[in-house]
C-alpha cells in the first residue's frame, strides 16, 4: 500500500513541483532554527579533488551549484536538441506565439528590475534573476488545477519554458562569465572535437561521451566560463540516432530525469533557499534589490508574457491555440513569475556577498510565492476548457 502511494506520487505531474517546494521549506525551517549553525556550516565544508596536488577544491555549495547544476543544465541541453529536431521547436509556426511570449517574460522583468537598481553598480548586475520561469514549479501548479486546464495550454507553458531555458543559457554566457584563461578554453577544444568526432559517427555508447564531457566541464571551470554550459555543450553532442537506428539521446534523457526532478533540483533548493527571517524587516524587502526581483517576477512577466502574446495575436502573427482563452494566457502568465530555481542560480552568479544572496533569496520566494498562487487563482476559477484534442505535455 505505502509503495503503492509513493508510486503513485512520483508519477504525477505536480510532483516535482511538490517536492521542491518542500525543499524550499525544510531550508527555510533549518535557517530558522537551532540547525542554522549545521546548515551553514555543511553548505562551507570544503571539498577538493586532486591529482598530484592540482584539482579542484570549493565549498560544498559550490559544488552544488556549478556540478550538479552543469547536470541539471545537461538534462536542458538534451530536451533542447530533442525538441529542436523533432519535437514542438521544429515547425517554426508552433514556435512564433510561445517563443516571443518568452522573449517579453524575459525583457519585461528585467527592465522592471533596472528600473529599480538603475545607478547603484553593486545590484545591477543583478538583472537577469527575474527573467528565468522554474518549469518544474509551474507545471506542477498547472496540474494541481486539474480538468480546468486546456492540454494545449501545458503544451505552449512547456514550449515557453523550454525556450526560457535557452535564453537564460545564452545570458549566462555572454553575461555571466568570469576572467577569461584562454589556455583552459583551447584545451577544451581536446575533448570538443571527440566528442563531435563520435555524434558525427553515431556513437551507439555514451559513456566515453560522458567522460570527455567530465574532461570539458573542467576546463571550461578553470577558463572562467561557467561550467554548466559545458553540460549544455555535451547534451547536443549526444546523437539523437546512432548507427543502428537506436536513440542514445532519449535513453539518456529518460533515464537521467527522475534524478534531476526528485534529487539534483531539490538539493539545489535546500542548499539555496535558506533565508533567516527573524532579522529581516518590511524595510528590507522594499530595498530596490528584493523589490526589483519581486515585481519583475509578479508584474513584469505579467506584462511581458501577457502582453507580448496579446500583440502578436491581435496583428496576426499567429492566433490561441485550440481551447485556450486569455484567462488562460493571464494564467499563464502569473505562473511564468515562478522564477525559483534558475532565479536563485542566476542570482548565486550575480552575487558572492551573502548578504546580497539573502536579499536575492527573499525577492525570489516572496515574488514566485506571489506568482504561483496568483496564477493557481486565476486558472483555477476560470471557466472549464472546451473539447481539446491537444496532446498533453510532459514534465520533464
Amino acid at each position: 500500500m505505502l509503495l503503492r502511494a509513493i508510486d503513485r506520487f512520483f508519477s504525477h505531474e505536480a510532483s516535482g513541483g511538490i517536492l521542491l517546494g518542500l525543499s524550499a521549506i525544510a531550508a527555510l525551517i533549518v535557517a530558522n532554527t537551532g540547525l542554522q549553525p549545521l546548515y551553514d556550516w555543511l553548505l562551507n565544508l570544503p571539498f577538493a579533488v586532486t591529482l598530484n596536488g592540482d584539482g579542484l577544491e570549493k565549498p560544498l555549495i559550490l559544488w552544488i551549484n556549478d556540478g550538479l547544476m552543469a547536470i541539471f543544465f545537461f538534462l536542458i541541453g538534451l530536451e533542447l536538441k530533442r525538441e529542436i529536431l523533432e519535437g514542438k521547436l521544429k515547425n517554426p509556426r508552433d514556435v512564433i506565439l510561445p517563443g516571443l511570449a518568452a522573449v517579453g517574460g524575459m525583457a519585461v522583468p528585467a527592465v522592471v528590475f533596472a528600473f529599480f537598481n538603475w545607478g547603484n553598480p553593486e545590484t545591477i548586475s543583478g538583472w537577469a534573476i527575474p527573467a528565468a520561469t522554474d518549469i518544474a514549479f509551474a507545471l506542477g501548479v498547472l496540474a494541481l488545477v486539474g480538468s480546468r486546464v486546456p492540454a494545449a495550454l501545458k503544451v505552449f507553458l512547456l514550449t515557453l519554458a523550454i525556450l526560457d531555458d535557452l535564453g537564460a543559457i545564452v545570458i549566462i554566457a555572454l553575461f555571466y562569465t568570469a576572467d577569461l584563461k584562454t589556455t583552459y578554453l583551447m584545451l577544451a577544444l581536446l575533448p570538443l572535437a571527440a566528442m563531435l568526432w563520435m555524434n558525427m559517427k553515431g556513437a551507439h555508447r555514451v559513456a566515453p561521451i560522458l567522460l570527455l564531457g567530465l574532461v570539458l566541464w573542467v576546463l571550461v571551470l578553470k577558463s572562467g566560463v561557467h561550467a554548466t554550459l559545458a553540460g549544455v555543450i555535451t547534451a547536443f553532442l549526444i546523437p539523437l540516432k546512432d548507427k543502428w537506428g537506436k536513440s542514445p539521446l532519449h535513453a539518456l534523457e529518460h533515464g537521467l530525469s527522475p534524478y534531476v526532478l526528485f534529487f539534483i533540483v531539490p538539493v539545489f533548493a535546500f542548499a539555496n533557499a535558506g533565508v533567516a527571517l527573524d532579522s529581516i524587516a518590511l524595510s528590507d524587502m522594499l530595498a530596490p534589490l528584493p523589490l526589483g526581483i519581486a515585481l519583475g517576477l509578479v508584474i513584469g512577466k505579467q506584462v511581458g508574457v501577457f502582453g507580448m502574446a496579446w500583440l502578436v495575436v491581435k496583428l496576426g502573427f499567429a492566433q490561441l491555440p485550440n481551447a485556450v482563452t486569455w484567462l488562460h494566457i493571464y494564467g499563464l502568465a502569473c505562473l511564468a513569475g515562478i522564477g525559483f530555481t534558475m532565479s536563485l542560480f542566476i542570482g548565486s552568479l550575480s552575487f558572492a556577498d551573502p548578504a546580497m544572496m539573502d536579499a536575492v533569496r527573499l525577492g525570489v520566494l516572496s515574488g514566485s510565492l506571489v506568482s504561483g498562487l496568483l496564477g493557481y487563482a486565476v486558472l483555477r476559477f476560470s471557466s472549464a476548457p472546451a473539447e481539446d484534442t491537444a496532446a498533453p505535455a510532459v514534465i520533464r
